[in-house]
């Protein structure tokens, strides 16, 4: 059994449910919020049995990480219900989201100093990402409360802070224990493979993607409006 300290544990798991509070605030869909703590529920149960820790698995057991937020995205994007939500949704509220950006990545810190996670994935390697949770509170109050940024800034910035998160995304994917890894056999990804740390992958990750194209997707079309 892999340990890590109490108050990281309890740390993150506080950062998720501030993650999933913010997406009920935003959306304020009951659907959301009783389909986000599903995920967490089936994605913490998955994990505490060690579901995830068989690298040599086939198929690998990875991908079922992220595959319910997946599901639960596209039937947002796509199905006429989710549609509806998504037209309702407070861009303020979701942008300010992304400033849990900042604790999560203190936690990859944290775990790759317990040799967790590798260096490349925090902000002491190649994870610029924190800046996206640095700027996220002026973006939320200037760009959406004030409405003094245009929507060139605010789709910019939504651009490049989707491209940061992507990366640290591509790379923990990659970097992970199983048939897929690539990078990093030397400290592997092995943290999101575990509780409560899974959530990152599972839980927080898809908010903050899932954030970021809602924000671009009523960008561009009050842009052509």
């Amino acid at each position: 059994m892999i340990e890590t300290p109490i108050p990281l544990q309890i740390s993150f798991i506080v950062i998720t449910v501030l993650a999933v509070f913010g997406l009920y605030r935003a959306t304020r869909s009951y659907i959301v919020l009783g389909a986000s703590l599903a995920i967490m529920g089936l994605t913490a149960a998955l994990s505490l049995v060690g579901f995830y820790l068989q690298p040599d698995a086939m198929p690998p057991r990875l991908p079922f990480v992220v595959l319910p937020s997946l599901l639960g995205i596209m039937w947002l994007l796509f199905s006429p219900k989710g549609k509806a939500i998504l037209d309702n949704v407070q861009l303020s509220t979701l942008t300010y989201i992304h400033t849990v950006r900042v604790p999560v990545e203190l936690s990859i810190l944290a775990l790759f100093m317990h040799g967790l996670m590798p260096e490349s994935m925090s902000f002491k390697g190649r994870n610029f990402d924190i800046l996206s949770g640095l700027t996220a509170p002026f973006i939320a109050y200037v760009g959406y409360i004030k409405n003094r940024l245009g929507n060139g800034p605010l789709i910019a910035w939504n651009i490049v802070c989707l491209i940061l998160v992507l990366q640290v995304v591509v790379t923990g994917l990659f970097s992970a224990p199983s048939v897929m890894q690539q990078l990093h056999f030397d400290q592997p990804n092995v943290a999101v493979l575990i509780f409560p740390y899974v959530w990152l992958p599972a839980v927080v990750v898809p908010i903050v993607i899932l954030a970021h194209i809602v924000a671009l997707r009523d960008l561009f079309r009050s842009s052509k409006g």
